[in-house]
């Protein structure tokens, strides 16, 4: 008899279900499990008279839950079957580390003309030559909601729908202090957007949008070092992005065009490459992408204390790791995807493992291998239902080194002292057009 593994995988990849009923409109299975993962029903309204300024936690349905348990060091091999290898290593490595494991809450739908164009990519999505580029597929929407490749997998998860559009004042980028020093760590904030031309709503597709998957622009306020430091990018499925940066003490404007890849982002001690932001950014053409199956597992899930702008930073960033009285870990069927750099080509992790959701396909994982097949870096994506958008969406993210034990946030609104904005009709912000997007306008707004 075939493990649920290998059945799982099997009925995932057949197009001839797509239209049961035992399935979500993202693909994901209904059916919940006696290991405590409830079956999938429509979320409908979950923000409870939420509106733009009030804290996102007040309002969740269900923030009175309590954790039903806390791994750490002490109980962490019994649970092991359910981490991925970069989280028991990092609670092994890091001195009072702890995850708080929650109810599994099955929170992440989509609205209606989402589903509908996840439907329509049955039999129309398509990937490039190559197999590592998206093609062309009905957006916003899931182009493959049943993946036979990992990188079908990955680029349900670059797309998922997110609104037209993001703003968010004041974001903090943070790198937490040299271990054994007696400093403070790295705190950057910036003002931020992102925008994604496939997003409108209703729909598209991404050859109408010109493959692009998104443009971005900030500009940093502090430290004072950056301080007028930006930059826009413009991230194409099948080609290398097109970056623009600003450096105020130049008083110039650069193209960048190695800036991708494994490539160090300039500015946080060497400790965070470009392809590491948002758990995995950039193209997928320098890795085989290998789709290995679903498993339960605990992720990020619901972590609406890390979008809790009114935090103290000291109490949110501790040294090694965020305070986990902000962070949510449920149980939840997750996609493994496993990329293995291409022979011939250099990367500094030329193996990485990616966990995705199976019910938002937002990225709520990562590990990072060096040459040595050994774990150099852990990532976590804190996935929220969006109020704005009616979908999940993993916008704050983290990276912990365990070569040095440091760690990295970045997309952050907590203890930002504001919170994110997504943008569902950008009709009128200039940010959320293409024309924006160039090497003259950052040089004149950044000079003015």
């Amino acid at each position: 008899m075939p493990s649920l593994l290998a059945a799982l995988v099997s009925v995932a990849a057949s197009p001839a279900l797509a239209q049961t009923a035992d399935l979500t409109p993202a693909g994901a299975e209904k059916a919940g499990t006696s290991s405590g993962i409830p079956a999938w029903t429509a979320p409908g309204a979950l923000e409870n008279g939420w509106s733009p300024g009030k804290r996102r936690l007040d309002f969740f349905k269900y923030k009175s839950d309590k954790p039903l348990y806390v791994i750490d060091a002490s109980n962490v091999d019994q649970y092991a079957d359910k981490l991925n290898p970069g989280q028991v290593a990092l609670i092994k490595q890091t001195k009072g580390y702890t995850m708080p494991v929650y109810p599994s809450r099955r929170t992440c739908g989509m609205p209606d003309f989402v589903a509908e164009n996840t439907k329509k990519n049955m039999g129309f999505a398509k990937m490039s030559s190559d197999g590592t580029a998206l093609a062309d597929a009905y957006l916003p929407g899931f182009p493959f909601p049943h993946p036979k490749t990992g990188a079908e997998a990955m680029w349900n998860a670059k797309l998922g729908y997110r609104g037209v559009g993001i703003e968010f004042m004041d974001q903090i980028t943070m790198t937490s202090p040299r271990k054994g020093s007696s400093g403070d760590g790295l705190k950057f904030v910036s003002d931020t957007w992102l925008y994604f031309p496939w997003g409108v709503k209703g729909g598209t597709t991404f050859s109408a949008a010109g493959q692009v998957e998104a443009m971005n622009y900030f500009t940093y306020k502090s430290p004072v070092a950056l301080a007028g430091q930006g930059a826009m990018f413009t991230a194409y499925a099948a080609k290398p992005a097109e970056v623009f940066y600003y450096f105020p003490g130049q008083r110039r404007t650069r193209r960048m065009p190695t800036y991708a890849y494994d490539a160090p982002q300039i500015g946080f001690d060497n400790q965070y490459n470009i392809d590491e932001a948002y758990v995995f950014s950039g193209l997928l053409d320098r890795f085989d992408w290998k789709l290995i199956g679903k498993k339960e597992m605990l992720i990020p899930y619901n972590a609406l204390g890390m979008y809790d702008f009114t935090a103290k930073y000291e109490d949110a960033y501790r040294p090694d790791f965020i305070n986990p009285a902000y962070r949510r870990y449920e149980l939840h069927r997750v996609w493994v995807v496993e990329a293995t750099v291409k022979q011939g080509v250099r990367h500094s992790a030329p193996k990485r493992l990616f966990y995705i959701d199976e019910d938002s396909w937002g990225l709520a994982g990562a590990v990072d291998y060096d040459a040595q097949g050994k774990i150099s870096k852990v990532r976590e994506g804190y996935s929220i239902p969006v109020y704005e958008t009616g979908a999940c969406m993993s916008l704050v993210f983290a990276q912990y080194n365990l070569n040095d034990g440091r760690y990295v946030v970045d997309g952050s609104m907590l203890a930002a002292g504001k919170d994110a904005k997504w943008i569902v009709d950008g009709s009128g912000d200039p940010h959320f057009k293409a024309s924006f997007y160039n090497a003259e306008n950052l040089r004149a707004l950044s000079e003015r």
